[in-house]
């Protein structure tokens, strides 16, 4: 036998296989951490600051409110418990737990189904307030969150450029305004994905359709293996769009399912974006666009397997809607108003609040500093082809955003606005002029990350202008936290079950007074029952206007309309046998098993008195009395 001592080669070769051996035994998820510690903790930052921006909420989510929309708040709660319910097998695109007996169309309503259902075990062990204090939140420091990885990746932008990029595209005026209850509005972080996957589409569109690169003359062998390398990166583009035209086609079914107006809005954009690229780089469109088309309308087609009975449901399905309920003139933005300071900034005061329709519609409100700053640096970085895109998308969303009139400081001025092209077009007239303003922060922050990164990398004066000017110009954006107000407890009928000795569960109680689109209250009832019953009349989309067009709510039954005066009043009104009789006539058409009425109900009193004379005695139950009918 012979030995030999160890060397310095085999020291080394030993250390190499101990390091390799810790890292392969280190958990996979402690690596990801290490490798993405600086996108966490820019994630964190985002949820630290969209948890500040709702903390009144959160000491109690069930007896708080937000203050400057509550009732909007009620009727996303009933929603959240109306999808969640998905989970118990009992739900469907016609919901009967409201509008007794005709229902209510989900689709033709902002339900944000697809929130609901991923939602769903929080609202099941929780409640529908928790739900949507967790979105209105979530929602905020999601969308900044995708951005912020957008700019990361798609445009290798500097860390702190991508953070106030994705910052300003998730805690701008507008999506910051719209969290006043609008679920639907502020869930906009799918779009950043969808964003991604249209660029991947056009550069995949660029591989399969640039043509051989050129290769220096190399006699026919040399032409055979520039041939097979063009076709092996021709395949490998073409199954890359393949797989990019899927990923789009799940995108964009799922935000029809969370909210279309955003999806709506965010095509619109991405096509004023497409056509000023294609007229600025005409080369680049004429070897992508077709590949690119070919892509789009395979994404195109395999959305449509998903979402053509849906939107057929929506549009000519049972109480189905298809044109839109708003008037194009009274959601109009002030032009005045897209150089004015949020109210919901901490600089913001309350004066500039009457330039638009309510606290949760300013989506203009950018202030003049940040469109200064902006129009600068879209002048410093004029050359880049992205800029250019975004900024004629600013100008076209802006402009359509001022509605078919422009107004000025509250005063029509007369001249139309480029949106009176566009009104009355199908889907275009179901959307509110004043939101296409929510697509601009994204094409600002945009310029701004561009301009950001650019300033980082460099030195001397221009870096430092350009910092202290866009420091500057975010400091009038920077929001508030949301008000928010106690709310009313919702009466131990409910809460404590005492519900279930007068309706079983699918069936239908009348709450007195009914829930109204002005006065949705009662809805609360059926939320912290977890939907489990019915009830008529509420606060939703449906066609019960005018010849069958869209309206908010539906028209009362008498009985109704009797109880909702006397909860107004307090007057007790005469009883007689025709109102019995019709007291009778509007319980069969409700297929209603009882009537409910809390104590601490205003003119509660008479309320139960007159309720007596139409239905007979009533019963207590904690702190109601119930009529079973």
């Amino acid at each position: 036998m012979s030995s030999r001592a160890p060397t310095a080669r085999d020291d080394d070769v030993a250390t190499r296989a101990l390091h390799t051996i810790d890292r392969v035994r280190l958990p996979r998820l402690p690596r990801a951490v290490t490798r993405h510690r600086g996108d966490l903790l820019v994630g964190l930052l985002f949820a630290a600051l969209a948890g500040w921006l709702t903390h009144g909420l959160w000491p109690d989510p069930t007896g708080r409110t937000l203050a400057l929309n509550p009732d909007d708040q009620i009727l996303y709660e009933w929603f959240l418990t109306v999808d969640a319910r998905a989970l118990l097998g009992d739900f469907g695109l016609l919901s009967d737990r409201l509008n007794a007996p005709d229902g209510v169309n989900l689709m033709a309503n902002t339900s944000v189904i697809a929130l609901g259902v991923l939602f769903a075990p929080a609202t099941l062990l929780f409640g529908a307030p928790v739900t949507f204090a967790l979105l209105t939140a979530g929602n905020l420091a999601g969308t900044a969150t995708a951005w912020y990885l957008l700019y990361r990746r798609t445009l290798r932008a500097h860390r702190l450029a991508a953070a106030l990029g994705g910052a300003l595209c998730g805690f701008g005026p507008g999506i910051v305004s719209q969290s006043n209850s609008h679920l639907h509005m502020t869930a906009q972080w799918l779009l950043p994905v969808i964003v991604w996957l249209v660029v991947g589409l056009l550069r995949a569109a660029g591989t399969v359709g640039g043509g051989s690169p050129e290769f220096a003359a190399g006699g026919r062998g040399s032409d055979r293996r520039a041939g097979s390398a063009t076709s092996r990166a021709r395949w490998a583009g073409t199954r890359r769009l393949v797989a990019l035209a899927v990923g789009l086609a799940v995108a964009v079914s799922a935000q029809v399912f969370i909210g279309e107006e955003v999806l709506f809005l965010g095509a619109v954009t991405l096509l004023v974006m497409a056509v000023t690229v294609i007229a600025v780089h005409r080369d680049l469109a004429r070897r992508a666009l077709p590949a690119f088309a070919g892509g789009m309308a395979l994404a195109t087609g395999l959305a449509l397997l998903v979402l053509a009975r849906p939107l057929w449901f929506q549009f000519a399905g049972p109480q189905g809607v298809a044109e839109g309920l708003f008037s194009p003139h009274y959601f109009s933005a002030d032009l005045r108003s897209w150089w004015a300071i949020s109210p919901l900034a901490l600089v913001g005061n309350d004066r500039s609040a009457e330039l638009t329709t309510g606290p949760a519609e300013y989506n203009t409100f950018l202030g003049w500093p940040l469109l200064l700053v902006t129009a600068g640096c879209a002048l410093w970085l004029g050359r880049h082809l992205l800029v250019r895109a975004c900024a004629v998308g600013i100008l076209v969303m802006g402009a359509l955003s001022l509605g078919p009139e422009i107004v000025f400081d509250r005063e029509g001025t007369g001249v139309p606005g480029p949106y009176a092209l566009l009104a009355g077009l199908p889907v275009v007239d179901g959307a509110l002029p004043m939101r296409f303003a929510l697509a601009v922060p994204p094409l600002v922050a945009t310029i701004l990350v561009l301009a950001l990164d650019r300033a980082l990398r460099a030195t001397g004066r221009p870096r430092r202008l350009v910092l202290a000017a866009i420091g500057v110009a975010l400091v009038p954006v920077v929001p508030a936290p949301l008000p928010t107000a106690a709310r009313t407890p919702v009466p131990e009928f409910i809460t404590a079950g005492h519900w279930r000795a007068c309706v079983e569960p699918g069936g239908v109680l009348v709450p007195v007074p009914l829930a109204t689109p002005k006065e949705p209250g009662p809805m609360r009832w059926a939320t912290a029952a977890g939907a489990r019953f019915g009830m008529p009349e509420g606060f939703f989309i449906g066609p019960n206007g005018l010849d069958g067009s869209a309206a908010m709510g539906v028209a009362k039954r008498p009985t109704s309309a009797l109880l909702a005066e006397v909860s107004a009043s307090g007057l007790r009104p005469v009883v007689g046998e025709e109102q019995r009789r019709q007291a009778e006539a509007d319980v069969r058409y409700w297929d209603a098993s009882c009537l409910a009425l809390a104590t601490a109900t205003p003119h509660a009193d008479n309320l139960r008195l007159t309720l007596e004379a139409l239905y007979g005695p009533s019963t207590r139950a904690a702190d109601a009395w119930y009529w079973r009918v």
